[in-house]
């Protein structure tokens, strides 16, 4: 049996003839960039997100540089945020010429420690960032500086509660494009105006420049893709929340699965953008799995403070040893709404087999 990490193929092709119409529609109306779809998308995605505004961008790292270039981050500023992450929750930091200041992770959520994140606060503090990571809400520490959340794997997952949410609409996302793709989400009416502004190089009106911004703009195409698949996001949702839950089952259920062994634990709001694991033998485990025919990924598999550009920062291994512990010990499994049952016992089985042959 072949399970893939993800199979984009099963989702989109119930939708095929949709997707199609939809890009027949961009195709003959001839306005690829913004304009009516765009606007169509982002009036629909707020509505189903529970958001007063959302503003589509080119992409949810775009969304997140746009939000602090928004906010006014720039050289001499320090921004908060967690070591455990994908690049882009801190390469938009340094892109700015900011500094980017790290807190730890709590070990049972993966998500930043908001204790830890307030006493990562200081003086120079412009804005934090948290990551709600995984699909699974992050509690948000209480902090004079504005938040802006890395939602990138959780869309949906929270109501907007800083500044501004950011989203990603990579296609292995759960609202994926076919393409890159992202929006910010805030309920500030101002906020909103000037991320827009910003997208589109700063003018309004067109080639007056009130600011420095940049070509963030999201494509009609992609726009018309996505409206066509948010109509399934809550049941793909619903699926994948499902996928979890029978995991749990399976794996208490399954012997030889040893007690070390974490599963996520479930909490309201989590959407299951990946579904991670703590595993012993991480690497040896998933070379076994590899070689069923079981796709996993290790996200990530080194922290951010130790990342070779960064290394300016002067962080040092052991620093953050929660988020450095994460790195050498998680697994994704599959957990993408087509999965079926025969394929997670499949899953399991396997993991229980590798466990056996070492016992």
């Amino acid at each position: 049996m072949k399970v893939p990490l993800l199979d984009v193929k099963a989702q989109n092709a119930p939708l095929r003839s949709a997707i199609l119409a939809a890009i027949e529609r961009i195709v003959d109306g001839g306005a690829f960039i913004l304009g009516p779809e765009v606007e169509a998308f982002e009036r629909e995605l707020a509505a189903a997100v529970g958001t007063r505004r959302a503003v589509g961008l080119s992409s949810g790292t775009d969304a997140l540089l746009v939000a602090l270039m928004a906010l006014g981050v720039g050289p001499g500023d320090e921004v908060v945020t967690t070591p455990y992450s994908f690049y882009a929750t801190v390469g938009c930091i340094a892109r700015l010429g900011a500094r980017p200041v790290f807190a730890d992770i709590d070990p049972a959520s993966f998500n930043l420690n908001p204790a830890a994140a307030a006493a990562a606060c200081g003086s120079k503090t412009r804005a934090l960032i948290p990551v709600h990571l995984f699909g699974r809400p992050a509690s948000l520490p209480r902090v004079a500086v504005p938040s802006v959340e890395d939602a990138a794997q959780a869309i949906a997952a929270c109501k907007v509660t800083g500044i501004a949410s950011c989203l990603s609409f990579f296609p292995s996302k759960n609202l994926g494009a076919m393409g890159d793709g992202g929006a910010l989400l805030t309920d500030d009416d101002a906020f909103a105006d000037r991320v827009a502004v910003l997208r589109a190089h700063g003018s309004k009106p067109k080639y007056v420049h009130h600011f420095v911004g940049g070509n963030f703009r999201l494509d009609a195409l992609q726009a018309a893709i996505l409206r066509v698949k948010l109509g399934r996001l809550a049941e793909w949702t619903a699926a994948r929340r499902a996928n979890a839950d029978r995991y749990r089952a399976l794996f208490a259920t399954t012997t030889g699965i040893p007690s070390e062994l974490a599963l996520p634990l479930d909490v309201p709001g989590h959407i299951y953008n990946q579904f991670v694991i703590r595993a012993p033998l991480r690497d040896r485990l998933r070379e076994h799995l590899t070689g069923s025919g079981i796709g996993t990924e290790i996200y990530y598999p080194l922290a951010l403070h130790l990342q070779p550009c960064f290394a300016h920062l002067g962080y040092k291994p052991g620093a953050f040893p929660h988020a450095e512990a994460a790195t050498r010990e998680t697994l994704a499994l599959p957990i993408y709404a087509e999965l079926s049952e025969a394929q997670q016992a499949f899953v399991v089985e396997q993991i229980a087999t590798f466990y056996r042959q070492r016992s």
